[in-house]
């Protein structure tokens, strides 16, 4: 079986009292998730996740490993896939989608991105997120 990595992260920043989450829509099947990408070469999962950020949103973050989130699953058949989220906290830029990969581009409340993000384990990876930035 053939494997393949991505990384990237749920990232989010904070308006007042309450936080937002960044949710991309992709081209490729149209659904809500968190940018991510495939690891290049000698990259550490950290810094594919913080290019893959930039690629995709423009926006510069500070990543917190102290999350990591990994989720694996079958893309197709006799492949094996693993994603590994960390959480990254915006620092600076304005969201602007990457033409290639990305349709959309919204901040959204808790609430509001559980009920976007497409998958269960997008689902999950949120919920575990909020438990984590809670403590």
């Amino acid at each position: 079986m053939k494997k393949e990595k991505s990384c990237g992260a749920v990232v989010y920043r904070e308006t007042g009292e309450q936080i937002e989450i960044l949710l991309i829509r992709h081209k490729n099947g149209g659904h809500w998730a968190f940018p991510k990408g495939q690891v290049e070469k000698k990259e550490t999962e950290e810094d594919t996740a913080l290019r893959e950020i930039r690629e995709e949103t423009g926006l510069e973050v500070l990543l917190d490993t102290g999350f990591r989130r990994v989720v694996t699953y079958l893309p197709k058949p006799n492949v094996k896939k693993d994603v590994v989220y960390f959480a990254a906290r915006f620092q600076s830029g304005s969201p602007e989608a990457q033409p290639e990969e990305v349709m959309d581009i919204v901040w959204a409340s808790p609430d509001k991105a559980l009920q976007l993000v497409t998958y269960q384990n997008d689902v999950e990876t949120l919920e575990a997120f909020l438990d984590y930035e809670k403590n």
